[in-house]
Formats: C-alpha cells, sequence, structure tokens
C-alpha cells in the first residue's frame, strides 16, 4: 500500500513537473515573441492597383537574396509588413508584378502610398526619413549625372575645337557649372547624419553604378576610382547586405580590364586589387569563401587567366585563410595544373573508341605522336559540351592536319549515354564510368565540365582555354599562321 502511494505520488510529481515545464516554455516563446515585436520595424502602405494579391520584402545577404516577411494587400488596397534591426541594409517590396521598389531597411517605421509597385513615380514615402532622403536622391542625381556628360562634352568641344577654343569665358563658365553639380551632391550628402545608412550607401551606389561612364567619357577619374574599389572592405555588413556586393567585384574588375592599359599591365593591376581585398576578407572565413568563389568563377569567364591563378594561388599560399574543401580544391587545380607544369599520364587501357570502334593501339596519354594534345573533359549530361563536341569534330581535319589531336574524357556512368555521345566523333573517346571519382578525373583537378587542357609532346601544359573557339584561335595562330610552311 505504502509503495502504491509512493508511485502515485512520483506520477504527479512528474506531472507536476511536465506542467511546469510546458508553462515556462510557452512563457520563453511569449518572450521571444514579445522581444520580437518590441523590436520589430513596420512598413505600412497603400498601393490602390494591387488590392488582395500577396506582398513580400526581401533582404539581401551577400550574392543572395533572403524573404524578411510576406503579407497580402487588403482590399482597399493597405498592408503591412514587419522587419527587424538584424535585416538591416537594402531591401525591396515585390509583389505580383514583379516589379520591386527598393526601400532602406534602417531600424524606422516605413510609410508609403501609391498605385502599383511598378510605378515608382505614384509612390510617395510618407514617413521614414531616411527612405525619404533615398528617394530624393533617386530622382535628383541622375538629372545632375545627366547634365554633368553634357557639360563634360562641351567641355572638351571648347577646349579642342578650333571653332570653340577661342571662347574662353564659355570655357570657364562650363566649368564653373560642373564645379556646381558636384558641389549640390556633395553638400546634399554631407547634410545626412553620418551614422545613416544612406550617408554610406549612396557614394557607394554612386561608385559601381558609374565605372561605365568614367571608362568612357571621365577617364581622368580612372585611378581614383579603382583605389575607391580597393578601399572597400568586404566584411562590412553595410556592404555584405547592400545588394551591391556582387556588383562592387565587377564593376572594379570590369574597369581594370577596360582601363585602356595594355594587358600585362592589367594583369599587375588585377592582383593589387586582390591583394587589397583579401586584407579583411583573411578574417572572415565565410567572406572569404563567398567572394574567392565568385571573383575565381567571374576572372574565369572572363578569360583573365593569369589574375584566376594569381587568386588561387594567393589564397591557398596564405597560411591565415581558411576556405572549405569544395574551393580548396577548386583553386588547387592552378597550383598542380598551371600553365607549364607537366599534366599526368593517362594509362587508357582498352576504353579508348574512335567513331565507336574500340581502339587497342593506344595504350597510354604519352604513346601519341602528335607535336599538341588537347583534352576534353566532358559528359552527356553537360548542356555546355553537347554545344563544343559538334564544334571540336567539324574543327578536327584543320587540327590534325596542323599538329593537334584531341581527347575527349567523358564523365558519364552509363555506357549507353557514352557510346550514343560519342559514336560519330573522329578523335580519341574515353570513358571509365566512374564520374568524378575517376582516377583520371582527380589527378588532373576536374570540378566542372567542360574543362580543357592543351599540352605539347611532352605533356606540358601551354594554355587552358575556355571554349573550343579559343583552341581554333590558337591553332590558327600558333599552328597555322606561325608556322612558316604556311606562309
Amino acid at each position: 500500500m505504502h509503495l502504491f502511494r509512493f508511485i502515485l505520488l512520483g506520477f504527479c510529481c512528474i506531472a507536476s513537473f511536465a506542467g511546469a515545464m510546458k508553462f515556462k516554455i510557452r512563457i520563453i516563446l511569449l518572450c521571444i515573441l514579445l522581444s520580437y515585436e518590441l523590436n520589430a520595424q513596420t512598413i505600412t502602405g497603400s498601393l490602390s492597383l494591387l488590392p488582395n494579391q500577396e506582398i513580400r520584402l526581401e533582404g539581401i545577404n551577400g550574392f543572395k537574396n533572403h524573404n524578411i516577411a510576406t503579407g497580402r494587400i487588403q482590399a482597399n488596397g493597405s498592408f503591412t509588413l514587419r522587419y527587424t534591426p538584424s535585416d538591416m541594409g537594402m531591401g525591396y517590396l515585390i509583389s505580383s508584378d514583379k516589379k520591386p521598389l527598393f526601400v532602406v531597411l534602417c531600424g524606422e517605421d516605413i510609410e508609403l502610398a501609391g498605385e502599383a509597385l511598378s510605378k515608382p513615380e505614384t509612390i510617395t514615402i510618407t514617413k521614414g526619413k531616411q527612405n525619404q532622403w533615398f528617394k530624393q536622391y533617386a530622382q535628383e542625381q541622375p538629372r545632375r549625372e545627366q547634365a554633368l556628360s553634357a557639360w563634360i562634352y562641351l567641355e572638351n568641344l571648347y577646349a579642342a575645337d578650333s571653332l570653340f577654343s577661342p571662347h574662353k569665358k564659355a570655357l570657364q563658365t562650363i566649368r564653373s557649372e560642373k564645379k556646381h553639380l558636384k558641389e549640390e551632391e556633395a553638400k546634399f550628402l554631407s547634410a545626412l547624419p553620418e551614422d545613416s545608412y544612406v550617408r554610406w550607401f549612396l557614394p557607394m551606389r554612386n561608385l559601381v553604378s558609374s565605372v561605365s561612364t568614367i571608362a568612357q567619357y571621365r577617364t581622368e577619374e580612372i585611378p581614383a576610382t579603382i583605389a575607391a574599389f580597393r578601399a572597400l572592405d568586404y566584411t562590412d555588413e553595410r556592404l555584405y547586405k547592400s545588394g551591391l556586393f556582387k556588383d562592387a567585384i565587377e564593376s572594379h574588375f570590369w574597369l581594370l580590364e577596360n582601363c585602356g592599359k595594355p594587358l600585362d599591365s592589367v594583369f599587375v593591376e588585377m592582383r593589387r586589387s586582390i591583394d587589397a581585398m583579401l586584407v579583411h576578407l583573411v578574417l572572415d572565413q565565410k567572406k572569404l569563401n563567398e567572394v574567392t568563389h565568385y571573383l575565381f568563377d567571374l576572372l574565369e569567364r572572363h578569360s583573365l587567366f593569369e589574375a584566376s591563378e594569381y587568386l588561387a594561388l594567393k589564397v591557398l599560399n596564405d597560411a591565415s585563410c581558411t576556405i572549405n574543401s569544395d574551393l580548396a580544391g577548386q583553386l588547387e587545380s592552378y597550383r598542380a595544373m598551371k600553365k607549364g607544369n607537366t599534366a599526368p599520364d593517362i594509362n587508357f587501357g582498352a576504353q579508348t573508341y574512335v567513331n565507336g570502334m574500340r581502339q587497342t593501339q593506344f595504350p597510354a596519354l604519352s604513346g601519341l605522336e602528335t607535336p599538341y594534345t588537347l583534352i576534353f573533359f566532358g559528359a552527356s549530361w553537360c548542356p555546355k559540351c553537347q554545344e563544343e563536341l559538334p564544334t571540336a569534330a567539324a574543327q578536327y581535319a584543320k587540327w590534325r592536319n596542323a599538329g593537334l589531336e584531341v581527347v575527349y574524357i567523358s564523365l558519364d556512368t552509363d555506357t549507353t549515354a557514352f557510346e550514343q555521345t560519342v559514336k560519330n566523333y573522329p578523335f580519341f573517346t574515353y570513358c571509365d564510368f566512374k564520374k568524378w571519382e575517376s582516377s583520371v578525373v582527380k589527378e588532373y583537378y576536374v570540378f566542372g565540365t567542360p574543362t580543357f587542357f592543351l599540352l605539347n609532346n611532352k605533356r606540358e601544359i601551354l594554355l587552358r582555354p575556355n571554349s573550343i573557339s579559343q583552341v581554333d584561335a590558337w591553332v590558327d595562330w600558333f599552328l597555322i599562321q606561325g608556322n612558316p610552311l604556311n606562309k
């Protein structure tokens, strides 16, 4: 009997404890919700042409957008969304018309009214100082830029054309107007509170958006603009959440590429810029990985291989850098497979085909007797490869006569898919059906398809082309035009 009471008392205690825990959990959740409400700012508005439609507030983290809040516009056009201080930066409202309206998420409540997000000229910011300043600047600055471009055109005309150069007073007036426009902008920006987000963002947006104009019409500003890009801190959360993170990288290196200097000098400048970017990035593993991955891909796409090689080796050799294994492997390909290195030999065995027929006289890459070899890594499931393969086949006779052999190495795992892909191609094709686990793929540090290596008869890497058209241009220039027998 005593034992029964003891057990019953134990169950009561457990039930009481469980009840207390549920109560505590409810209190904690309530506190979290209350904290969110207290710290959250609201975006309220009225969009008369968008009743009963979904509206979203999206934020930006580096290269990616993320959803902050989703709501529905009421029948009368009104809506309410919330954001918190952790969303600080630029965001945008977007509805079913898919036309975003950018807003400054800076810890202030925002009120707006208009017809639709796709009609920004109808929208008025009725509350939110920083958003009002942003809208005012966005409306005024394009007109200032247009006027400035016109004055610059006239200045060049009056300074260089003999028809106008005698009119010194007119030239002075033009220069005075140019100065006045720049002072107006500077005055507007300097009047903004120093700790406001727009005080930082607006000049940053100007820097990014002005590179094309500077490269074409204001070339005297190129050195200062490049210096401004090099001074950027890519670990700065303001930049990371600004929507300008990707644009800053692209604009920086586009300007370097199009600054009018010889290519050798361009690569020197790119190395300086990479060094400047890494000063802060090596202290932030997450952003280091993101920026390195994006910049490496950007340089590769633009065939700026000397710069991408420098970036790869710089990041790999800097002891303070911590990069994830996938990126490290991709960059390692530049250390192991850079121009001038000797590519590994490949033992093909009896798995080599030409026009779908098995080849037995071609056991290894070193067995080829042609002066040059193009190694082409691809796959039947790679759309770009299916574009490049027919082009390579069409050029093969010309290449072979010039001394270039082609070896296509497939990453397929399906025998039928491989055979159907290569059955009509006149060059050597090979597949061990192990995809990324293939020893050849690993030895050549292949991380994507298509990947190309151009080798000489000593298997020295001469070039890492980015396309078949680049290979064809190389053949034309070095093997055909450069061959005395063809002249």
